[in-house]
């Protein structure tokens, strides 16, 4: 049974800054083009299309109508600084799992943005009723892994030179699992507030 609709936007505090974290619509489309362009290109190696071409992004829109997908986008000062996104393929055997993807601009890491981002997602998650949320990075994104592990996700499998850059270098991507009912009980025993550190 999938948890109440949480409340958007949010504030959150990251370092000596406010964050505001609200719903992603297609009214964000502009701002999540430049946002990825400013991006180095290594961050992106573990999404499966590329998010700067024109016609992904367009498809990324009209999944957030539908409810294919459902993302997040983090504000300051009306700049995006952060985004999520979490897949559900409906028609799969795995629909009770989410592929989640998390996208923190450069100097914005290291402030708390991608752990509450993260957070907000396994709200997300119990909200849609998923049991499972996995992510995938290349292993030399070894700070954002971290994060991920502090949060309880763990290390399900490598992929071996699983894709290549575009100067052909091919890398490694490591699937990292959460059991999201995890965060379920968490959350019945101790409150939403704690279970989700908000």
């Amino acid at each position: 049974m999938s948890e109440p609709a949480r409340t958007y936007p949010r504030t959150v505090a990251c370092g000596d800054a406010e964050v505001e974290i609200a719903r992603m619509t297609p009214g964000d489309r502009d701002a999540l083009v430049d946002f990825v362009a400013a991006l180095p290109t290594h961050d992106l190696l573990f999404v499966p299309r590329d998010l700067g071409h024109p016609k992904v992004v367009d498809a990324w829109m009209r999944s957030l109508e539908t409810g294919e997908l459902a993302s997040l986008v983090a504000r300051h000062r009306a700049s995006m600084v952060g985004c999520t996104a979490i897949f559900v393929d409906e028609l799969s055997s795995s629909k009770h799992v989410g592929e989640l993807r998390v996208l923190v601009a450069p100097n914005w890491r290291g402030r708390g943005l991608g752990r509450a981002l993260i957070q907000e997602c396994f709200a997300q998650a119990l909200e849609l009723g998923l049991k499972k949320l996995i992510a995938q990075m290349t292993v030399d994104q070894r700070p954002a892994i971290a994060v991920f592990e502090e949060l309880g996700f763990r290390a399900e499998a490598l992929l071996a030179k699983h894709v290549a850059d575009r100067q052909g270098k091919l890398h490694d991507l490591v699937l990292l699992g959460h059991d999201v009912d995890a965060v379920s009980s968490r959350m019945q025993a101790y409150g939403v507030s704690d279970a989700l550190g908000a």
